[in-house]
């Protein structure tokens, strides 16, 4: 980026930071024109929708699609509704400063309820979808810088919240606290605090946390804590795992199943009577000689997903190349495993994707930070499926997806990830693509922007209630849906 477009786009993001939160939206600065990069590449997809098991509601959370980064408790990362088609589609940005709303839901209106987070704050953000203005703002404690960790990967009390049975935003914060917030018409109320500190020591931090299906809030810490807490006494029982780490959310189920993966085994925790948590049982996997890049922790790098009614399934990080695992959900027991991306050359630091009886992987080895990205430069290719009833490689796209969480459309049959193709000229192009889940092709792909402020660094994307897509990046946010009909 020439030193003079630098200085515009830190004057534009500092503008964005002094406005107040009701004024309309400034976009996300543009990059440099390039004249000879494709705005559109492909043709609108036709939807073909694709079967897969119910996911129960949970009593505890606002419904599927809407709660949560990973969608539901299931942390499926399908959507049963539609997302865009690729039909001339339309691209609207907003940005917040240097500030990025990684986990993101929708609340009863449609209205988005983001976490938002840079270098120096945390803040829930209530936005408008379609004009992606803010509503309100609701600051959280901010971060701290830990010793070893780059505040670009780490994930303490940042990372994830969820939206409650009640449209409530539960948030794990920095200062090792749970909060609850409410929605008061167009603006934050903060209705209960709890103060974990006394379970968690002053080095570790709160990455994670869920309700079981009987309301308890589990919570899981960077040092290897598994925790419980009753959100009506505020009573904390805790669990450790010795020597281990998590860096990861995790998924529940309706049996009473917490699901767990740290960076040495794969966990099912209960609740024991008294509320405690209970190791169920513990698999442990190849975690591979070294944290690849394109990983936050030596070890799996996925949450955990499940399937159907008795499937758990996880990346390892083997030697030369990464496996897909599935387990039995209620016995451990490991059902089979499947080898995926290029030897040497393949890792994940995201959630795998439920479509059906089938998984859907993304490579993201070597990313090391946004500088991976800048000057043409792009990661390893590589977005595989594997069917969990052959333990195979049903397709691979050589697709190349940084970071983004990737999401699927069940109804349209569609994968949507976030692209940057490797570029002789050094420019850096981004693409929501579409994919098609039964074939691996690629439908379309529709250029966001070009520099790295379109970079989304970890970001999810999400479909919203509005059948847009909605894709956070490192300065602001991004709307993409078809043109009106």
């Amino acid at each position: 980026m020439a030193p003079k477009r630098a200085v515009v786009l830190l004057l534009v993001l500092v503008a964005s930071c002094l406005i107040s939160p009701a004024a309309a939206a400034l976009p996300i600065p543009p990059g440099p024109a390039q004249p000879f990069v494709p705005e559109y590449v492909g043709a609108p997809a036709t939807p073909r929708s694709v079967p897969a098991p119910d996911v129960p509601r949970h009593p505890f959370m606002a419904p599927n699609g809407v709660n949560s980064m990973h969608d539901d408790a299931y942390a499926t990362d399908a959507y049963a509704a539609p997302g865009p088609l690729g039909r001339n589609p339309r691209v609207t940005s907003a940005t917040y400063g240097v500030q990025e709303c990684a986990t993101q839901a929708f609340d009863r209106g449609g209205r988005m309820v983001a976490l938002c987070g840079g270098l120096l704050d945390r803040r829930l953000r209530l936005i408008d979808p379609a004009t992606l203005r803010t509503i309100a703002v609701h600051d959280l404690p901010r971060p701290t810088l830990r010793p070893g960790q780059s505040p670009l990967t780490d994930l303490c009390g940042g990372a994830y919240f969820y939206l409650d049975e009640a449209d409530r935003a539960v948030a794990a914060t920095t200062d090792r606290q749970v909060r609850v917030v409410a929605e008061d018409g167009t603006r934050f109320t903060e209705q209960r605090r709890y103060d974990l500190s006394g379970s968690i020591g002053e080095s570790d931090c709160l990455v994670a946390l869920l309700p079981d299906w009987s309301g308890r809030i589990w919570f899981v810490t960077g040092g290897g804590i598994v925790g419980t807490l009753d959100r009506d006494t505020g009573a904390v029982r805790t669990a450790s795992l010795p020597g281990e780490r998590i860096a990861n959310s995790f998924a529940a189920d309706e049996t009473g199943g917490l699901f767990v993966v740290s960076d040495h085994a794969m966990y099912r925790l209960d609740g024991a009577a008294d509320g405690a948590p209970r190791i169920t049982w513990r698999r442990p996997y190849d975690r591979g000689t070294r944290t690849k890049p394109g990983q936050l922790s030596q070890g799996s790098g996925t949450t955990p997903t499940l399937i159907g009614r008795n499937l758990v399934a996880i990346t390892d990080n083997a030697d030369p190349r990464m496996r897909v695992l599935f387990y039995r959900r209620d016995t451990g027991t490991e059902v089979c495993r499947a080898e995926v991306l290029a030897p040497g050359a393949g890792a994940t630091e995201n959630s795998l994707v439920a479509v059906g009886n089938s998984v859907l992987v993304e490579n993201n080895y070597g990313y090391r930070g946004p500088q991976s990205t800048m000057f043409g430069r792009t990661t390893e290719p590589g977005i595989e499926r594997v069917d969990a009833d052959t333990c195979s490689v049903a397709w691979h796209s050589d697709e190349s997806a940084p970071t983004s969480v990737p999401k699927a459309s069940l109804a349209d049959g569609l994968l949507y990830v976030y692209g940057k193709p490797a570029d002789d000229e050094g420019i850096d192009a981004w693409y929501f693509t579409a994919i098609d889940v039964r074939t691996g092709r690629t439908v379309y792909k529709r250029l966001t922007g070009t520099g790295p402020q379109w970079n989304n660094h970890y970001a999810a994307i999400y479909l919203g209630p509005d059948g847009a897509a909605y894709l956070a990046g490192m300065a602001g946010m991004m709307r993409i849906a078809d043109a009106p009909r």
